[in-house]
């Protein structure tokens, strides 16, 4: 299969670049596979076409303000965007401009807060980084860091808070998992009252996101991998669905 079958044009007009005020007032497709027709719903519609039974995986990564902009000691500007804890202090991260950041280049971020050193260069073009800080490295990225935003998105996003899901708990992605974006604590709160259970699952989205397909068949492509954890209460949720012959209804990254 070839990567271009994939193409279709979508007006840039067409892209939001600031969040709904409220979430669950997002637009929903439905799309109904057995006579293909196409539906323009709202989301917090939703809860119609889930049963009572069904069990709900939603995935509950949290977004870390990953995106970091820096300055070499010559004073040219650079760009980090970390992409995962190798161990300790060690990150494995995208740089921008690649050619510019190597072996042994050292970078400051934030007039001294963190400061990086290039370790090695990674297969793909990743490097490999050792952060030096005083103090606590979440709190400083919270201070520092930016939300990797889509390449899509121009806006400078004004609370961090939009780009996660109202249940994420667990740090760890480099980007949203943007279809989870929609629900409301509230909407959540009738979903389970109309007897779907809800499942949880850890799933950190990685560097798949911002790595282009460069090749011409789609098979020939190497994914990624990334990290992921599921808790047995979460496990028997699932299992209790499938073995009652209930569906199982997965939040994914990009749709339901």
């Amino acid at each position: 299969m070839k990567v271009s079958e994939f193409d279709y044009y979508l007006p840039e007009n067409l892209i939001a670049q600031t969040p709904i005020q409220k979430r669950d007032l997002s637009r929903l497709m439905v799309l109904n596979r057995q006579n293909k027709s196409i539906k323009h719903k709202v989301f917090n519609e939703i809860i119609n076409y889930l049963k009572p039974g069904d069990c709900l995986v939603r995935n509950n990564t949290k977004v870390i303000p990953a995106r970091l902009y820096g300055e070499k000691e010559t004073g040219a500007k650079v760009e980090f965007l970390l992409l995962n804890n190798i161990e300790g202090d060690i990150w494995e991260c995208i740089v921008r401009p690649g050619n510019k950041l190597h072996v042994g280049t050292r970078v400051t971020f934030g007039n001294g807060l963190l400061v990086a050193e290039i370790l090695d260069i990674m297969q793909g073009g990743t490097r490999k980084v050792k952060f030096y800080y005083e103090g606590i490295f979440n709190e400083i990225l919270d201070k520092i860091g930016l939300m990797p935003l889509p390449p899509y998105i121009h806006e400078e996003l004004k609370e961090k808070d939009r780009y996660q899901t109202v249940y994420a708990k667990y740090r760890g992605s480099a980007a949203a998992p943007t279809a989870g974006l929609h629900f409301t604590n509230e909407l959540l709160k009738s979903i389970e009252q109309k007897g779907i259970d809800i499942a949880n699952v850890t799933l950190h989205v990685g560097i798949g996101t911002f790595r282009p397909v460069k090749e011409e068949i789609v098979e020939n492509h190497k994914m990624h991998t990334e990290h992921f954890y599921i808790k047995q209460e979460d496990v028997n949720k699932i299992n209790k669905a499938k073995s009652t012959g209930n569906r199982v209804i997965a939040v994914r990254n990009y749709f339901v």
